[in-house]
């Protein structure tokens, strides 16, 4: 058969075959709009369930990622290095932060443990004298000195004490902490790994979310990210660089008035200042260390001392820095610190002062003499 006869063959049938018209489904448009909106919720649950426990980790790798982003584009420009060098770089600076106080912590808390064995193996044999701190204690230390004496001066009594605890729970509670360990080594990795890649992609992310906050929220959604990324940048300036200052300055202090475990210390301080008000709690205490260890000179000096730098550093430094940054009163920014380490944890230090920004932001859009218009 030749093809005229196929194609005449085919429109025979097709003439003898009645044409069915299909009309489009009335409201089809919301009805798309409902099952596309349904998709996307979940989706977004199901991804949110599988990534919850690697939520905490992607959160920190984008603080970091939008804190250090300006000074990695600097560093890219400068020395021409490729976008792989420079992330890894980048990505290895911000560990070397994080582990460097971490090792000195484990190496001073290995030598204290290594001194503890030796004071514990010799309470085991001739028990615990007392203190020359103890006796020296007002009102108290006669008190303290004499039930010292009756209850922890005589060998046998660590003996007595190590056969009350419970060997089970003892073995319950090292896997318990081994397995927090390995956890949080787990988070820390998937961390600096999802920072490498922020960093590496990181144009390409910030391209694809302005595209996306503009078709979603247009260009007010635009302003108010960029006031978030300002407040997170702000926040880092402000508490963490200042801490990190403060920390230096105290860890100094403690050195030149001979105050044991100086860096665990100082540590400590940077620590606590990253929450305001908290540092002066932590020099406290190292002022009591110093005093019992020392003498009330060293303790005098470190309470002078670390006055003076909480003084600067939360009058002046940090409210320079957070609201130049932020644009926004620092009575806000501190609520925000303060309700996002309460809820969030030390993520909270971020997200608080964020949230706080873009909310003062939509106030200050809509509040706007043109906001009408």
């Amino acid at each position: 058969m030749t093809e005229t006869a196929q194609d005449t063959t085919r429109e025979a049938v097709a003439e003898t075959v009645p044409a069915q018209t299909i009309e489009p489904p009335q409201d089809l448009s919301w009805r798309q709009l409902i099952a596309s909106a349904l998709v996307c919720i979940l989706l977004l649950a199901a991804g949110a369930y599988i990534l919850s426990g690697y939520l905490h980790a992607l959160a920190w790798a984008l603080v970091f990622a939008v804190a250090l982003w300006p000074l990695h584009q600097r560093f890219r420009c400068r020395y021409h290095a490729s976008g792989e060098l420079a992330s890894a770089l980048f990505t290895a600076f911000v560990g070397l932060v994080i582990l460097t106080p971490l090792a000195l912590l484990a190496a001073d808390a290995l030598m204290e443990l290594r001194q503890l064995v030796d004071y514990a193996r010799m309470a085991g044999e001739s028990g615990l004298p007392v203190p020359d701190a103890v006796t020296h204690l007002p009102y108290a230390g006669p008190w303290i000195a004499q039930w010292w004496t009756e209850n922890l001066s005589h060998a046998g009594w660590a003996r007595d004490l190590l056969k009350q605890f419970n060997t089970a729970s003892t073995r319950e509670l090292g896997a318990m902490v081994g397995a927090n360990a390995v956890r949080r080594t787990l988070l820390f990795i998937m961390c600096l790994l999802s920072l490498f890649f922020l960093f590496l992609y990181g144009e390409s992310v910030v391209a694809q979310s302005r595209i996306v906050s503009r078709r979603l929220f247009g260009a007010r959604g635009e302003a108010v990210a960029r006031q978030m990324i300002a407040s997170v940048r702000g926040t880092l300036n402000g508490l963490v660089l200042v801490a990190v200052g403060e920390g230096l300055v105290m860890t100094a202090t403690y050195l030149v008035t001979h105050t044991p475990h100086p860096i665990l210390l100082g540590a400590l301080t940077t620590f606590a200042a990253m929450i305001p008000f908290a540092a002066a709690f932590a020099i406290g205490l190292a002022a009591v260390v110093a005093a019992v260890s020392v003498g009330a000179a060293a303790a005098a000096i470190i309470v002078v001392v670390g006055a003076v730098v909480v003084f600067l550093a939360d009058h002046f430094v940090r409210p320079k820095l957070i609201g130049s940054a932020t644009n926004m009163p620092f009575i806000w920014v501190l609520l925000g610190i303060l309700g996002g380490v309460e809820r969030f944890e030390l993520l909270g230090l971020f997200l608080g002062p964020a949230i706080m920004a873009a909310l003062v932001s939509l106030w200050r859009d809509l509040s706007a003499p043109q906001a009408d218009n």
